[in-house]
């Protein structure tokens, strides 16, 4: 087999294992869809009121994204390295002419195709929910990079936390230990002014600042950074990672 019909067996193999997994399918959509629907609806943005969601509603669409392209990929790559070592199949991948990288990429692609439609639905519901006007310019379109490439990126990481823990128990647990400070450290939902002066350059070692940065940058027309620097940054890390979670990949159990 070529490596095009390798990749492309095993997304067609990957795809069909999610959509059997009926949970995983509800929680992916769901999980972002109750942010948007407690933060926008519920909690709703105060402007010049000072403290959290002191913005405009448009300020946090990045944010709502940003959930989706950073939780999703390193629970499930990383379970699914951890699911793999538990029932020995790297040790079954490895008689086969697949490499890692090829595995890693069929993997990341199936989630591409997932969290895609995940975070279109997403910004349809923001929209919707909080009535926030997305503009309509070719420009906006550099959401689609910047989620697939954040979501490569993340994978990549996923696949390096499933390498190091010892468990799907110890994937869940690394993963929120990672995600949760990148979450709220990343100017998504904290705004940089509400964080202490000498922590706000450590904003800049978080790879999923610059997919926010990228995506509020061509979804707010308020934003002060531009899309393509960030757009950029967040290619060549998505490359790095990706190539260091395809070498963390097991060759066999």
């Amino acid at each position: 087999m070529s490596r095009r019909r390798r990749i492309r067996a095993e997304f067609v193999a990957s795809w069909h294992a999610f959509l059997r997994r009926r949970t995983a399918v509800f929680f992916t959509f769901f999980f972002p869809a109750i942010i948007v629907v407690i933060f926008g609806a519920l909690v709703q943005t105060q402007p010049t009121g000072g403290g959290l969601f002191a913005e405009p509603k448009g300020y946090y669409i990045a944010g709502y994204l940003a959930v989706v392209v950073l939780f999703t990929p390193l629970s499930r790559i990383g379970s699914t390295v951890a699911r793999y070592r538990e029932g020995s199949r790297f040790e079954k991948l490895a008689t086969t002419p697949l490499t890692r990288g090829e595995w890693l990429l069929a993997q990341s692609l199936v989630n591409v195709a997932v969290i895609g439609a995940a975070a279109l639905l997403l910004l349809a519901l923001s929209v919707l929910v909080t009535g926030t006007a997305v503009p309509t310019t070719p420009a906006t379109l550099l959401v689609v990079p910047f989620v697939a490439l954040g979501v490569v990126l993340f994978c990549g990481l996923g696949a390096i936390i499933g390498r190091v823990a010892d468990s799907q128990d110890g994937v869940i647990a690394a993963s929120n230990a990672v995600a949760l400070p990148l979450l709220f450290l990343s100017e998504t939902f904290v705004t940089p002014d509400l964080l202490p002066a000498w922590f706000r350059p450590a904003l800049g070692l978080s790879p999923l600042t610059y997919v926010a940065r990228g995506i509020r940058a061509v979804t707010y027309p308020e934003a002060t950074t531009a899309a393509l620097p960030n757009l950029v940054v967040v290619a060549v890390l998505a490359a790095a990672f990706f190539v260091a979670g395809a070498y963390a990949v097991p060759r066999t159990d």
